[in-house]
C-alpha cells in the first residue's frame, strides 16, 4: 500500500528543490539588494522571489508561457520601486496608511469606503493620494493585465504581470499599512528593513514555498482590502515584539557590521533576527506565502476574465527590443539617481 504521507512530503521537497534551482539567479543582484535594503516592500530579493514562486501556482494553460518568461518576471518585479524615484505619483501606489483614518478610535476599515469613487467623495482624492492607494491600484493593474491578455500583447502581459506582483506583495507587508511605517514614531527606526529585508534575506531558503494552486478571485478589490486588513492586524505585534526584545537584548549584540560590495554597513545581528523571528512565530514566512498565492491567483483571475486566451500561441515570443530598452533606461536612471530617502524613511 502506498504511504501517501511520505509521498506528499517527497513531492513537497521536490517542488522546493525545483524552485530553488530556478531561484539561483535571484542572488545575482545581492549587492544591489543590500545597497537598497529599504527601497521597497520585501526588499528587492523578496519581491523577486514572490513573483518567481507564484509562477508555479499557475494552471498548465498559463504555466508554459509564464515559465518561459520566468527570468523577466523575476527581474522586473522591482521595476515599480525603481520608478518611484523618477515618476511622480508612484510612491503612494505601494502602501496605505490606513490608521490615518482611525480618528477618535474609529475602525478605519469601516470609515474608508472600499470603492474608489466613494472614498474620493468622502475624503478627497488629494487625501487618498497622500496616505496611499495600494488596494485600489491593485485593481487598476488587474484590469490592465486583463486587457493585455485580451489583446495578446506579450510586452504588456509581461510588464503588468511583473508589476502587479510587486503591488500585491506590498499589500502583504504590515508596516505598509501604518503611518508608523519605519518605527519612526516609536523610536524603532529601521524596523521596516529588519522585517521585510534583513530577515527574509537570511531565512528565505528555509521557507516553505508549497503554497498550492492559484484560485479564481470573484472580487479583486475586496481581496486586496482583505490583504491590507490582515497585514494591518499584525502591525501591533511587529512593533511591540521588537520593542520588548530590544529592552531585554544585550545592546552590544543587536547590531553587526558586514561588508557589502565596497561598503561596510551596520545590520541587525543574526542573533537578534533569530530571536525576533521566534517571537513572531513565523509571521514573515506566512505573509510571504500569502503574497505568493495572491499573485498567482490575480494573474489567473485576469487571464480567466480575459476569456482564457491561448497563451501557447505566445510562447517563443520574447519581449520587444523597445520594451527592453525602456526598462534598461529605467534601471540606468535608478542607478544614477541620488537617493536622498525612501518611503520607508521619515
Amino acid at each position: 500500500m502506498v504511504n501517501w504521507l511520505i509521498l506528499l512530503k517527497f513531492k513537497k521537497k521536490l517542488f522546493v528543490l525545483t524552485f530553488l534551482l530556478f531561484a539561483q539567479t535571484c542572488t545575482a543582484n545581492h549587492n544591489l539588494f543590500w545597497l537598497h535594503a529599504n527601497s521597497g516592500l520585501w526588499g528587492f530579493f523578496g519581491h523577486k522571489r514572490i513573483n518567481r514562486v507564484a509562477i508555479f501556482s499557475l494552471p498548465p494553460a498559463m504555466f508554459g508561457f509564464f515559465k518561459e518568461n520566468i527570468e523577466f518576471l523575476t527581474e522586473h518585479a522591482t521595476d515599480p520601486d525603481k520608478r518611484r524615484y523618477a515618476v511622480e505619483g508612484e510612491a503612494q501606489r505601494h502602501y496605505i496608511d490606513i490608521d490615518h483614518y482611525a480618528l477618535g478610535g474609529k475602525n478605519p476599515f469601516e470609515e474608508v469606503p472600499k470603492k474608489w469613487n466613494d472614498a474620493v467623495a468622502k475624503f478627497s482624492e488629494d487625501t487618498l493620494q497622500a496616505y496611499g492607494i495600494v488596494p485600489w491600484h491593485i485593481l487598476v493593474m488587474k484590469y490592465r493585465l486583463q486587457k493585455a491578455f485580451e489583446t495578446k500583447n506579450v510586452d504588456l502581459i509581461l510588464k503588468y504581470a511583473a508589476e502587479i506582483g510587486h503591488y500585491i506583495g506590498d499589500a502583504h507587508v504590515p508596516l505598509h499599512t501604518t503611518e508608523n511605517y519605519n518605527g519612526q514614531l516609536t523610536g524603532q527606526r529601521g524596523i521596516h528593513g529588519l522585517w521585510e529585508s534583513r530577515i527574509v534575506e537570511m531565512d528565505a531558503e528555509n521557507y516553505d514555498y508549497f503554497v498550492g494552486k492559484s484560485n479564481y478571485i470573484n472580487n479583486v478589490l475586496d481581496f486586496s482590502w482583505n490583504a491590507v486588513y490582515t497585514s494591518h492586524m499584525a502591525v501591533d505585534s511587529v512593533l511591540r515584539l521588537e520593542k520588548e526584545l530590544t529592552a531585554t537584548f544585550p545592546s552590544d549584540k543587536k547590531y553587526a557590521y558586514e561588508t557589502r560590495g565596497q561598503a561596510v554597513i551596520q545590520v541587525y545581528s543574526k542573533e537578534f533576527c533569530d530571536a525576533y523571528q521566534l517571537l513572531l512565530h513565523g509571521m514573515i514566512e506566512r505573509r510571504m506565502r500569502e503574497a505568493i498565492i495572491a499573485v498567482g491567483s490575480i494573474w489567473y483571475t485576469a487571464w480567466v476574465d480575459a476569456g482564457q486566451p491561448n497563451l501557447s500561441e505566445l510562447t517563443s515570443t520574447p519581449p520587444s527590443p523597445e520594451l527592453l530598452k525602456e526598462l534598461e533606461m529605467l534601471n540606468e536612471t535608478f542607478q544614477k539617481t541620488e537617493h536622498k530617502g525612501t518611503i520607508c524613511d521619515d
